[in-house]
């Protein structure tokens, strides 16, 4: 009997990337190949690229490397791939490039390099996939590219215009996903909120009923299928769909009431902004008028032009919004970016004290508002068990992104299991808790004595 060939895989970048990636490792192990752990167990590797910064872009060239020199056989795909023949340039020995959101492509050179096995075996791929998160949460990814043409970015150029998934493809999905055990939904693309603008909003189906494919409607479909009552204002209890709109705005769980984001803006209408970024300014006051929802942005300090008086305005704004989560990079040229020919161009080390600036000031806006949150009772979703507690993240907490709730009396729960638990105390990331009265009872009862 032949030996089943194996196919190692290097995954780097976002999210939107990673779900690249599982949809990759699915079709291999749909097709019979055998995901290899190490780089000397694999017949060749595949690495699926990032080349959205220059960190960005010299990592993934050195995940290349190192898996040419470990294995030999390398196959790369991803953003970086869809940069001219930088890969080929640095690694001529890999043996295939191709650009992201690149299935067939992969496919086709896996074919080529290490043909498939004579039978493979459907059956023995689960229906939502094969996954690299943890089994109760999952990314689903509603749509590919971006219509935007910032300034600073070349997300574009990298994975083309908008795309979006037809709304009965990605409930199917979804649906799948839940049945696999899957407690929370990651919905994720370039642009969240512009989700359905390509397909002119159209009406799909989804059990029977019509449905439109526009970011709201999708909200609703997922918030009331998980519940499964139906109801149009009810907040599901036992899974969370999370997304993240244009413009940063996050409103997790996402169905609790309509999608509130900022309307992505023509990037033709305003030729003298800056940035080109589509944008509309948001009260400063929303974050503490809605307080059921998270609102998170992220911001570029020490862009070409910037002066110390716009920056100030940028931190005034900040201590105002009181904005739960905020990333902040320093302005980075990325090659092709129309940004790089803007006059004004800042030191690295203007940019960078920029950047330490606005994240200290955040650090203290982030603890007093995780301050407010002590006494309260909360509902967490946890991610792991060490060390006698557990560690989870609640509503308002991104997986690998935002803080997390420690757990101190939860060493008896599991990954993947929900908790009732009161905060006892907070810094400027991070939530400490004990179960509540009702959890406590109910691990007792379960366990024995917690």
């Amino acid at each position: 009997m032949a030996a089943v060939p194996k196919v190692g895989f290097v995954s780097l970048g976002c999210p939107k990337a990673l779900v690249d990636s599982e949809g990759i490792v699915t079709r291999l192990r749909a097709e019979g190949y055998a995901i290899s752990p190490s780089y000397d167990g694999a017949d060749l590797v595949v690495v699926n690229t990032c080349g959205f910064i220059e960190s960005a872009m010299q990592e993934s060239l050195d995940a290349i490397g190192e898996a040419l020199e470990e294995n030999g056989r390398v196959i790369v795909t991803g953003c970086l791939g869809a940069k001219g023949d930088v890969v080929r340039r640095t690694h001529p020995k890999v043996l295939a490039v191709t650009g992201p959101h690149a299935l067939e492509q992969v496919m086709t050179a896996v074919h080529e390099h290490l043909p498939k096995p004579h039978e493979p075996f459907a059956d023995l791929v689960p229906p939502q996939g094969i996954k690299l998160t943890p089994r109760h949460y999952a990314y689903l990814k509603i749509s590919e590219g971006c219509n935007h043409r910032c300034t600073f970015c070349i997300i574009p150029s990298l994975r083309g215009d908008l795309a979006s998934r037809p709304i009965g493809e990605v409930m199917r999905e979804a649906e799948n996903l839940v049945k696999g055990g899957v407690k929370e939904l990651l919905v994720i693309s370039q642009d969240t909120s512009a989700y359905g603008v390509d397909l002119k909003y159209g009406t799909g189906f989804w059990g029977g009923r019509p449905l439109k494919a526009r970011m709201g409607d999708l909200a609703t479909a997922l918030g009331n299928w998980a519940c499964g009552c139906g109801s149009t204002t009810c907040i599901p209890i036992r899974r969370w769909t999370r997304s993240s709109a244009y413009g940063g705005w996050e409103n997790p769980p996402l169905h609790r009431r309509s999608v509130s984001a900022c309307e992505p803006a023509d990037p033709e209408a305003d030729e003298t902004s800056c940035e080109r970024r589509g944008q509309s300014r948001a009260h400063p006051r929303l974050a503490q008028n809605l307080s059921d929802i998270t609102i998170r942005s992220t911001f570029i300090a020490g862009f070409p032009g910037e002066t110390e008086d716009e920056f100030r305005e940028l931190l005034d704004f900040l201590e105002e919004a009181e904005l739960d989560r905020v990333g902040c990079f320093s302005y980075s040229p990325v090659p092709g970016a129309k940004a790089n020919e803007f006059p004004g161009a800042l030191p690295d080390e203007v940019r960078e004290e920029r950047r330490g600036r606005l994240m200290r000031l955040q650090e203290k806006i982030s603890a007093r508002r995780l301050k407010r949150r002590l006494g309260k009772t909360i509902k967490v979703l946890v991610d792991e068990s060490k060390a006698g507690r557990a560690v989870g993240r609640s509503a308002a907490d991104a997986p690998e992104i935002d803080g997390v709730v420690h757990i101190e009396d939860g060493a008896k729960l599991k990954p993947g299991d929900w908790a009732q638990v009161k905060v006892t105390r907070s810094d400027a990331h991070d939530l400490w808790s004990e179960l509540d009265v009702q959890q406590r009872g109910r691990q007792r009862s379960t366990y024995g004595t917690a």
